[in-house]
């Protein structure tokens, strides 16, 4: 397919582990790290961290990025990750869907991956856990990634000399210019006449569908 979009190596060894913590609808650097390591290891034991991808992700319609949350039910200041609960009182699900159906209805490959996002989004998961876990398998699956993918048995705040540690170095903020796996490698995008770098693996799976150089 012409202008079919890629993931950039990673610019380290190949043979690297990658340490990274878990994210709603990760956006495409993560994908490029996973893409090159060994293999990759998810941080299953921490603390949530507020005001990160651990709940959000961000798209591109044509009034320029939006953000996308899931809320969470309030408790402790820093519950584990794997006790975090989503709050379904609000509507967030009908927003989720009704922003990705504007932003990309038109998209090549929106037919195709938008029934699925649909499913696992309405399947209405009690955790953050489990939800971010559904979609990242969705979405290793469609990009045909073969890197194995590992849930870690404790946390360790010193991982092990040779593993690339990832937590807490994707983050929102830094998401223009964020370039831990190397640059972004533009494609084409739905709006605007500037690339966009660096939103949701969606924006990338609606454009393409799959990855071609893995």
């Amino acid at each position: 397919m012409e202008n079919e979009p890629t993931l950039n190596p990673l610019p380290t060894d190949a043979s690297q582990p990658l340490l990274i913590e878990l994210h709603y609808l990760p956006c495409i650097a993560v994908f490029r790290g996973m893409a090159q390591a060994s293999e990759v290891w998810i941080e299953a034991h921490e603390n949530y961290q507020k005001q990160s991808y651990r709940n959000r992700c961000y798209v591109l319609t044509a009034n320029g990025v939006d953000t996308l949350t899931v809320p969470v039910r309030e408790g402790t200041r820093k519950p584990p990750i794997r006790e975090v609960q989503i709050d379904y009182a609000q509507h967030w699900i009908d927003r989720h869907l009704r922003c990705l159906q504007a932003a990309y209805a038109k998209s090549p490959y929106f037919e195709y991956v938008m029934p699925e996002i649909e499913a696992i989004l309405t399947r209405r998961y009690p955790l953050l856990f489990d939800l971010n876990w559904t979609l990242l398998t969705f979405c290793r699956t469609w990009l045909r990634l073969k890197t194995p993918v590992n849930l870690t048995e404790c946390y360790v705040k010193g991982p092990q000399p040779g593993l690339f540690d990832a937590r807490s170095k994707v983050l929102p903020a830094q998401r223009a210019e964020m370039a831990l796996f190397g640059p972004p490698k533009p494609y084409q995008q739905n709006f605007g006449p500037e690339f966009v770098p660096n939103l949701s693996i969606l924006d990338l799976l609606f454009a393409g569908g799959e990855l071609r150089d893995k």
